[in-house]
């Protein structure tokens, strides 16, 4: 048996955990040692002495809670030396690098509430299970309430015994986590967070003049018409207008939380998509990262309904900065990358777009129609009636030859107006 120690001393992990070994290098029993300081000596370094000529130090990734080590071989044996207050790993020579290759660590990236989290901790040899037991405690909610969108084994989704390694995810793989916590429903009927972007949206009409028809702006627009790359799902068909939809707010309350997507969808969605692609091609716009917005219109199943067809959807790369006098630099949707790319289909006279935020449509004013955000999902989705509503809307508008008509701030009088006749 070998017995390994050094400054800090070891304890041998595999039988007796609480045994200190000397520092000697024998085939015999080891000696133990007292070591009252182990727990306030400073890290350990390799071993000097006669024992430093046997060691070949070699070099490898270590898991986070190895953060530095060293690899011995001693005696046909191999040693690792960690830099806290932990025993050496040991591990039979020409082993070291499958076995500690399969704990090395698998950081992802767990997207949920509208933050995101590093899990940075867990190896190939964790389970789901495991990922969501330390997702508990960081997000509090429960593993039996979280589902993990994207972890799947042939085409399944993963059960929580299935080993991380199985899944073949990359490092920083980024996944979304749907999952309430058990008193999140005391935070829903709660006063809404503040939210910039909701609460403190501004009137865009006193700078849209200025912004709208600057150089340096349609400059911009020019760029990302050349340079974005735009996937189309199924191709623009002749005829028919544009309806453009941004998704957090306006399809779907991103904030709150649940077991499912389809609990936090804005109430008449796919009726509303239905109705709409009648006389509409449907393009999805939002300010996030592409991977986002797939996983999103996948979850509440619009990427793949029967009904009605994406033609294709656009994320936070399209957008452009503007300068504004009052409000300094904003992102915003301009529409122009739409048309420039496809202006045999779209233009001015044949483009709605839907946003909850007003600043999103600044470079074109005339063309947008700010939604009432979509919030607190279990509170307000038996209440919600605006899809209803802009379905309706949609439908007497689509007899229009040119929208640049209308006035969508007054699309309810408009509406009324209209159904009154």
């Amino acid at each position: 048996m070998i017995s390994v120690g050094g400054p800090c001393g070891y304890r041998e992990v595999s039988s007796h955990p609480e045994v200190i070994f000397s520092t000697s290098v024998s085939n015999s029993s080891p000696s133990p040692v007292s070591h009252p300081e182990l727990s306030t000596k400073p890290p350990c370094t390799p071993p000097t002495s006669d024992l430093s000529e046997t060691i070949q130090k070699t070099r490898f990734r270590s898991r986070p809670s190895l953060p530095v080590a060293f690899g011995s071989l001693v005696d046909g044996v191999s040693v690792l030396c960690s830099r806290v207050r932990r025993a050496p790993a040991i591990f039979p020579k020409g082993k070291l690098t499958a076995s500690y290759a399969s704990r090395m660590a698998l950081p992802i990236i767990v997207k949920w509430g509208g933050q995101e989290y590093s899990v940075t901790t867990l190896s190939e040899d964790d389970t789901v299970l495991d990922l969501k037991q330390f997702l508990k405690t960081l997000t509090g909610v429960l593993p039996e309430r979280q589902k993990l969108l994207g972890l799947k084994v042939k085409g399944k989704p993963a059960e929580n015994d299935v080993k991380l390694g199985a899944l073949k995810l990359k490092p920083n793989t980024k996944i979304m986590m749907m999952g309430t916590r058990e008193e999140s429903l005391e935070d829903v009927l709660g006063p809404p967070p503040d939210n910039d972007d909701v609460v403190n949206d501004f009137d865009i009409e006193d700078e849209v003049v200025e912004v709208e028809n600057r150089e340096e702006n349609l400059l911009k627009i020019s760029r990302r018409v050349k340079e974005y790359k735009v996937e189309i799902l199924n191709p623009p068909r002749e005829g028919k207008k544009l309806l453009v939809l941004d998704v957090d707010y306006t399809l779907f309350d991103h904030r709150s939380c649940a077991e499912t997507g389809v609990e936090l969808m804005r109430p008449y969605l796919h009726e509303f998509l239905t109705s709409a692609y009648e006389d509409y091609d449907i393009v999805i716009w939002s300010a996030t990262n592409m991977k986002w917005i797939e996983a999103k219109m996948k979850e509440l199943g619009v990427s793949t309904n029967a009904n009605y067809k994406i033609t294709f959807m656009l994320d936070s790369a399209a957008m452009i900065t503007v300068h504004t006098p009052r409000r300094g630099l904003i992102d915003v949707k301009p529409l122009g990358v739409i048309w420039g790319k496809f202006s045999e289909f779209y233009s001015k006279k044949n483009t709605i777009m839907f946003d909850d935020i007003g600043r999103n449509f600044l470079m074109n004013p005339q063309n947008g129609l700010k939604i009432r955000p979509f919030m607190k999902a279990h509170l307000n989705r038996d209440k919600d009636k605006e899809l209803l509503k802009l379905t309706q809307y949609l439908k007497e508008i689509a007899k229009l030859d040119d929208f640049l008509e209308l006035n969508h701030k007054y699309w309810e009088r408009y509406l009324s107006k209209k159904q009154g006749q």
